[in-house]
C-alpha cells in the first residue's frame, strides 16, 4: 500500500468516530459558548445578547470563587487521602488468592451501586440520630455533632463519603498497576538488600508513574464535576459551606432560571479543569524510569 493509500485508510477509520465527537461533544460546547453570551431564562427562545457581560459577571461571584475553593479543597485532601489509601491497600492485596479476590470485589462494590443510594447511605450515617453519633454516645460523647448541619463539618463530611465512593476504582487501578511491574525487578531489589519502605519509595511508587498520572487525571475530573452527591447530601449548605461549582450551576439554572449565566458558570467549570488536567499532564510529562543516563 502506497503512502495515498496508507492516508486514506487511517482517514476512512478516524472519520467516523471524528464525526460522532464532534458532533456530540464539539458542537454542544461551541453551542454552550455561544448562550453564556446571551441574558435567557431558559423557557423560551426570547434571549438578549449581552456578550462578555456573564463572564464580567462571573469573575465578580464571590459565591463562585467560593464553590471553586471548595472543589479544590476536595481535590488536594480527598485525593492525597484517596492515593494514599488506594495504594496501600492495593500493595497489602497484591497477593492473590481468593482473599485478595474477595476484598477487591468488596473495595469496588461502591462503584457498581446507585451514587443517589450512596449519597442517602451517608447522609443517614451523618444524621444527628445516625449510625456514628449512636456509635459517639455509646462511647460516652454526650453532644455529638450534627455533621451536616455544621458549617466546618460539613464539606468534610461530603469528602468521607466521596472517598468511600471513589476508593474501589483507584485500588484496581494502581493493583493492576503493581501486578504489571515484573516480579525479577522486586527478587533483585531484595538481593540488594532493599525492603520495606525504602524499596516502595525507591523502586515501587517511581514505576507506578503512568498509573499516578492516569489516577490523578482521573481524580480531577471526577472532583471538579462532583454534583450529585454533594446536591443529595447538602445542597451546597448549610451558609453555602458545601457549595461546589455544579450545584451552584444548578441553582443559577432551575432556581433562578438564569441559564445564560449557568451555562456561563459551565464554560468556567470546563475551562479550570482542562487548566488542572493540563498542568497535571505537564507535571507528569517526564517518566523518571526511561530517564537515560
Amino acid at each position: 500500500m502506497d503512502r495515498r493509500g496508507r492516508t486514506a485508510f487511517i482517514v476512512s477509520f478516524l472519520a467516523p468516530a471524528t464525526l460522532i465527537y464532534g458532533w456530540f461533544v464539539v458542537w454542544p460546547f461551541l453551542q454552550a459558548v455561544q448562550f453564556s453570551t446571551y441574558r435567557w431564562r431558559g423557557l423560551s427562545m426570547n434571549r438578549q445578547f449581552t456578550g462578555a457581560e456573564n463572564f464580567k459577571r462571573l469573575f465578580g461571584d464571590q459565591v463562585f470563587w467560593q464553590s471553586v475553593g471548595h472543589n479544590l479543597w476536595l481535590l488536594l485532601v480527598c485525593g492525597v487521602v484517596t492515593v494514599a489509601l488506594s495504594v496501600g491497600l492495593a500493595h497489602a492485596l497484591k497477593g492473590g488468592g481468593l482473599a485478595g479476590r474477595t476484598l477487591r470485589a468488596v473495595y469496588l462494590f461502591p462503584q457498581v451501586i446507585s451514587l443517589v443510594a450512596v449519597a442517602v447511605l451517608w447522609q443517614f450515617i451523618f444524621n444527628p440520630q445516625g449510625l456514628l453519633n449512636g456509635g459517639l454516645r455509646l462511647i460516652g460523647v454526650t453532644k455529638p455533632p450534627t455533621w451536616l448541619g455544621d458549617p466546618k463539618l460539613a464539606l468534610g463530611a461530603v469528602g468521607a463519603a466521596f472517598v468511600w465512593y471513589v476508593l474501589g476504582f483507584y485500588v484496581m487501578l494502581f493493583a493492576a498497576g503493581l501486578q504489571s511491574i515484573p516480579e525479577d525487578v522486586f527478587e533483585a531489589a531484595e538481593l540488594d538488600g532493599s525492603k520495606g519502605m525504602h524499596r516502595f519509595t525507591r523502586l515501587t511508587w517511581p514505576l507506578l508513574w503512568s498509573v499516578k498520572r492516569v489516577a490523578v487525571v482521573y481524580l480531577v475530573v471526577n472532583v471538579m464535576n462532583v454534583f450529585a452527591l454533594v446536591f443529595l447530601m447538602t445542597r451546597g449548605g448549610p451558609d453555602r459551606k458545601s457549595e461546589v461549582m455544579l450545584t451552584y450551576l444548578y441553582e443559577q439554572a432551575f432556581t433562578d432560571s438564569q441559564f445564560g449565566y449557568a451555562t456561563a458558570l459551565a464554560v468556567g467549570n470546563f475551562v479550570v479543569i482542562m487548566a488542572l488536567s493540563l498542568l497535571i499532564l505537564f507535571i507528569f510529562r517526564r517518566d523518571p524510569t526511561t530517564r537515560k543516563a
